[in-house]
C-alpha cells in the first residue's frame, strides 16, 4: 500500500526523522505535529482549516511540510515582505534541501517593492529631487541596478524605506506604461511575475493578495486558480488588510502627484502642443480647495463622512469642491487625449485621469451599503471608503462560496460562460490560515467572523513554553489610571528603573503616538543621570528606520557596551523578535482597546448593537485580548528566554473584564508587589 500524505508527514516529524537533521535544535513537539497533520487532512480533503498555534509551536514548519510533501502547487501569504523574504529565504531552501525535492519557489511582492528601469531613467533627469543627498543615493541605485537580477529593493543595503526617492524610482498601478514601456522586456516586476507563474511554491503576501482581488493588476488573476494549496500565515492581519483594498480611496496627494506627472510628460513630449500649465493649475486649485473646505483640523483626524458631507464641513461647500475637482480631471483627460498618439506616457496619464475623475464622482454619491466612509486629514487630504469587514469577499470570491442561481458573474464571461479561470480551479483546494494569536474563545470567532470562515475546521495548539517558570506577570495595584496626565510619566519611570537594572533589554510598547513620544523622552531624562558606560540608549520609533531599530537593539550589550530601550507603538506590538538576553522586560503603557471615535471601530460597534449584540463584548474587549496576545508574545520567544511583563493598567485587575483578558494571556506566574516585581528584576540580572 503507498504510503499517504499523513505519513509522510508523520514520519518527517518523528524524533530521527528528517526534520530532526534539517533544522536546528529540533525536537519532536506533539503541538506542531498535531497541526501538521491537520494541514495535510486538509491538504488531501480539501476545505479549510483555521489553526491558532501559540509562541513556539513552530508552526511554519507545521504547514511548509505537508504542503512540500504533498506535491502540490502552493501559494503562501504572510503578513509583511519581511516574513515574505525570510520563508523564501530561509525556511523554504532549508525544508527543499533536507527533503531532496525537485521544486521551483518563487518570491512574488507588489510592484513598489522592485525597480522600475523606466522611471529610474526619468529620475536620473528630474530636476526637482526632493533633497540634496538625493543625488547620492540615487548613484547608488543606478550602480546596482546593473548588477541586481531580481530588482528587489529589499537587496539594497543601506536603503532607507522612508527615502523620498522610492516613489520617483518605483511605479504604481496608476502610472505603469505596461506593454507600451520602452523598458517592458526587461522590467523586473514582469520577470517576477513569470518566475511566479511557472513555480511551484509562490510566497507573497496579504497586501498583494487583496490588490489583487481589488483591481485584478498583480498577476494573481492567473496564478490563484493554477494552485491547489493555499496557506495564510499572520493570518490576524487579513481583515485589517483586506478592507484597505476592497474599498476607494482618493487623495489630494493623488491628484498633486496626478498634476505633477501630466506637466513633466507634457513638457518633455507635447510643449506647445496644450496648455499644461493651465490644466495642471486648475486640478492643483481644485484639491488645494478641497482641502479648504474642510478647514483646521488636528492633524490625524478622522471625520465620519455619514450623509453628503463630512461632520462638520459644510454639504453645499463640499459637493461643489468635489465637482470641481472632478471637472478639472475631465478637462485634463481631454487635453490628453488629443496627444494621446504621441507617447504612451499620455496613453496611461489619459487613464489616470478618467480614473480619477470617476472616483470624485463616486464620492459624490451616497456610501455603499455595509460600507463606512471618512476622511483622514494632514497636510494632505484622503477621502476613504471601506467595507467593514472582507466576509463577503472572502466567501464570494476567494473561497467561491455562494449559490449557483445567487446571480453572482464574477466567474462568467460576457455571454455568461465559465471563464478559462474557473475551469481550471482544482475541485478540492485546501485553505489554511494560520496565526498565534486568532481570538480569545474557542471557536475563534474574532478571526472566523469578519474573513467569512464560520463553517471551517478550528485547531488551537498550545505553546510549548513553561510560562510559569519562564515568564512573570506585574500590574501594579498603585498606578495612575490611563487617562490621568501623569500617567506615562509614570510608566517610563517603572520601565527606567527595569531597564536601568537589566542594562536596557527593555521594549515599551505604547497605544498611542503620543504616549509615545512622551515617554521617550522621558526615559531619555532618567538615564542622563547615569554615568554613560552603563547607560542603556533609548531608541524611539520614527526615529530611524524600522529594519535599524531592530537591529540595534538585537546588537544588546554587546562588547561591554549598555543594552538598549526600545519605545514602539503600532507595527512593533507584532513581528519584533529579538530571542534570548537580549530582550527581558516588557513595559505595556494601556489596555490596547480600539479607538472608539475611528469611523471603522465606530461603524462594525453600530452594527453589532443594531444586531442585539454588545459591541464591548464582541467587538472591543477580543480585539484588546488578541494585541495583547500580540504585545506579550515578544517576550518569551524560545524555550530558555526568561522575562517580566509589566501591564501598567489597573482596570487589568480592577474591573470585571479584566479576568477574560488575564485569560487570554501566556498563564505567567504572577508579582503582586512593586517588591516582587523588583525582585523578579533582580533574578534575571543575576540568574545563579
Amino acid at each position: 500500500m503507498s504510503e499517504t500524505l499523513e505519513d509522510k508527514v508523520r514520519d518527517a516529524f518523528a524524533q530521527g526523522g528528517v526534520l530532526s537533521h534539517a533544522a536546528d535544535h529540533f525536537r519532536e513537539r506533539s503541538g506542531q505535529t498535531d497541526m501538521a497533520m491537520a494541514v495535510a487532512r486538509t491538504i488531501d480533503q480539501g476545505g479549510v482549516l483555521v489553526v491558532e498555534a501559540g509562541t513556539g509551536v513552530g508552526k511554519t514548519f507545521s504547514y511548509l511540510v505537508p504542503a512540500l510533501l504533498s506535491g502540490e502547487r502552493v501559494l503562501l501569504s504572510t503578513a509583511t515582505k519581511t516574513l515574505q523574504d525570510q520563508l523564501f529565504g530561509r525556511d523554504l531552501p532549508r525544508l527543499v534541501e533536507a527533503f531532496g525535492l525537485p521544486v521551483r519557489t518563487a518570491l512574488l511582492k507588489g510592484r513598489g517593492s522592485y525597480l522600475c528601469l523606466h522611471r529610474l531613467d526619468t529620475a536620473r533627469h528630474d530636476a526637482s529631487l526632493p533633497e540634496r543627498g538625493s543625488l547620492r543615493t540615487l548613484a547608488k541605485i543606478e550602480q546596482w541596478s546593473k548588477a541586481t537580477r531580481t530588482g528587489d529593493l529589499a537587496e539594497l543595503p543601506g536603503l532607507d524605506e522612508r527615502s523620498p526617492l522610492i516613489p520617483l524610482i518605483t511605479s504604481t498601478r496608476e502610472n505603469c506604461l505596461g506593454a507600451q514601456c520602452p523598458q517592458f522586456k526587461p522590467c523586473h516586476v514582469n520577470l517576477a511575475r513569470r518566475e511566479a507563474l511557472a513555480a511551484d511554491i509562490v510566497v507573497i503576501n496579504h497586501h498583494l493578495f487583496f490588490a489583487d482581488l481589488a483591481v485584478r493588476e498583480t498577476g494573481m488573476a492567473e496564478l490563484l486558480p493554477s494552485v491547489s494549496v493555499v496557506v495564510f500565515d499572520e493570518a490576524h492581519q487579513l481583515n485589517e488588510t483586506g478592507v484597505q483594498f476592497l474599498g476607494a480611496q482618493l487623495g489630494s496627494g493623488q491628484a498633486l502627484d496626478f498634476a505633477r506627472d501630466m506637466l513633466g510628460a507634457g513638457l518633455q513630449h507635447a510643449r506647445g502642443l496644450v496648455d499644461w500649465q493651465q490644466l495642471v493649475a486648475a486640478v492643483e486649485r481644485a484639491a488645494r480647495e478641497l482641502r479648504l473646505v474642510v478647514g483646521k483640523q488636528w492633524p490625524g483626524a478622522k471625520l465620519r463622512w455619514l450623509g453628503e458631507s463630512p461632520e462638520g464641513v459644510d454639504p453645499g461647500a463640499w459637493q461643489k469642491a468635489l465637482e470641481d475637482l472632478q471637472h478639472s480631471f475631465e478637462l485634463a483627460a481631454e487635453g490628453l487625449d488629443t496627444v494621446s498618439e504621441i507617447s504612451p506616457d499620455f496613453v496611461r496619464l489619459h487613464e489616470r485621469a478618467q480614473q480619477l475623475a470617476k472616483r470624485s464622482a463616486r464620492f459624490a454619491l451616497p456610501c455603499a451599503v455595509d460600507s463606512v466612509r471618512w476622511v483622514d486629514v494632514g497636510s494632505q487630504l484622503r477621502l476613504i471608503e471601506s467595507p467593514l469587514d472582507i466576509a463577503e469577499a472572502m466567501r464570494k470570491r476567494v473561497l467561491k462560496i455562494s449559490e449557483p442561481d445567487d446571480g453572482d458573474d464574477s466567474d462568467t464571461d460576457a455571454y455568461g460562460e465559465r471563464t478559462a479561470a474557473q475551469e481550471r480551479e482544482p475541485d478540492r483546494r485546501a485553505w489554511v490560515f494560520t496565526s498565534a494569536t486568532l481570538g480569545d474563545e474557542p471557536t475563534l470567532r474574532w478571526f472566523t467572523e469578519p474573513c467569512g470562515l464560520g463553517d471551517a475546521e478550528v485547531l488551537r495548539v498550545q505553546s510549548p513554553f513553561d510560562y510559569a517558570s519562564q515568564a512573570a506577570l506585574y500590574v501594579p495595584r498603585v498606578f495612575p489610571k490611563p487617562n490621568d496626565p501623569s500617567h506615562s510619566a509614570k510608566v517610563a519611570q517603572l520601565a527606567a528603573r527595569g531597564a536601568a537594572e537589566l542594562g536596557g533589554r527593555t521594549l515599551v510598547l505604547t497605544t498611542t503616538l503620543r504616549a509615545l513620544r512622551t515617554i521617550g523622552e522621558a526615559m531619555k531624562q532618567h538615564f542622563e543621570l547615569l554615568d554613560a558606560a552603563v547607560r542603556p540608549e533609548v531608541l524611539v520609533q520614527g526615529e530611524l528606520p524600522k529594519r535599524v531599530l531592530m537591529e540595534r537593539f538585537r546588537e544588546g550589550a554587546n562588547e561591554g557596551r549598555a543594552g538598549c530601550v526600545l519605545v514602539a507603538s503600532a507595527s512593533f506590538w507584532e513581528g519584533f523578535d529579538a530571542p534570548g538576553d537580549a530582550l527581558q522586560l516588557v513595559v505595556i503603557d494601556k489596555l490596547p482597546f480600539p479607538p472608539p471615535n475611528d469611523p471603522l471601530v465606530e461603524a462594525r460597534s453600530q452594527r453589532l448593537e443594531a444586531q442585539g449584540r454588545s459591541s464591548f463584548s464582541d467587538y472591543s474587549l477580543p480585539e484588546a485580548a488578541v494585541a495583547l496576545k500580540q504585545g506579550a508574545g515578544r517576550l518569551i520567544r524560545r524555550e530558555t528566554d526568561s522575562g517580566v511583563l509589566a501591564i501598567c493598567d489597573t482596570r487589568l485587575v480592577a474591573m470585571g473584564y479584566g479576568r477574560r483578558l488575564l485569560a487570554a494571556l501566556p498563564p505567567m506566574r504572577r508579582l503582586e508587589t512593586e517588591a516582587d516585581f523588583e525582585s523578579a528584576i533582580g533574578a534575571l540580572k543575576n540568574p545563579y
